[in-house]
């Protein structure tokens, strides 16, 4: 989730890249930008999601693929899919099948603590849509983890973000319109209840969020 001159009318955009908050690990880093490479990181060879380096300290802006090089997928009904080489998704090594009632699924929240700031993830989310030739209004898509930071997903790994333009039945100018949002929370819910395993859930959703409940037998 580099950083480039950003135009006055793409400041607004920043409000809609994320919240901010005060990061949870204590995993140093520098008070600079620091460009980290990216460029297209498909999942392993065994089909398994990458491991992202977890929650930091202080987090840094990623450097995003180069411009035009991924491809959105659209389903049948016209939900929008990210491209497997730039975006097959990356979770926290912060979160395991053991450890999810002090993480995700505690009362007092997990997700607030771990996002990354607006001063990182805005020159993100403009340099990640020119990634995937997006020429849209940023207005109307959402900066989001593929795996959702409630379900154990990386905070700030490139590959486990992405400019995701609106579903269907979207007014234009009305803002994001993201119906995986609701997928995310009946898997968080299935999760913390014991009946979806960790990996299960953050597997289907990186594959398909729009199949993710179907594979796993989630009403």
């Amino acid at each position: 989730m580099l950083r480039r001159h950003i135009p006055a009318a793409a400041l607004a955009v920043l409000a809609l890249a994320g919240c901010s908050s005060s990061p949870a690990s204590s995993a140093a880093a520098s008070a600079e930008t620091n460009l980290q490479p990216a460029g297209h990181a498909a999942a392993a060879s065994d089909g398994s999601i990458p491991t992202g380096p977890g929650p930091q300290a202080r987090y840094t802006v990623q450097e995003q693929p180069a411009p035009g090089t991924c491809h959105y997928r659209y389903t049948p009904a016209k939900e929008p899919l990210p491209d497997p080489a730039c975006t097959p998704g990356a979770v926290s090594p912060a979160v395991t099948q053991s450890n999810l009632t002090q993480t995700i699924c505690r009362p007092s929240g997990y997700t607030k603590g771990i996002r990354p700031p607006v001063a990182v993830t805005g020159p993100e989310k403009i340099a990640n849509a020119a990634s995937y030739g997006d020429k849209d209004s940023l207005h109307d898509a959402e900066y989001d983890h593929l795996v959702s930071l409630e379900l154990g997903g990386d905070p700030n790994d490139p590959r486990n973000l992405w400019v995701e333009p609106p579903s269907p039945g979207h007014t234009p100018g009305g803002g994001p319109n993201n119906p995986k949002d609701q997928v995310e929370t009946k898997l968080h819910t299935a999760i913390c209840s014991g009946q979806v395993q960790l990996r299960d859930a953050q597997q289907a959703i990186a594959t398909d969020w729009t199949t993710a409940l179907s594979k796993l037998h989630i009403k």
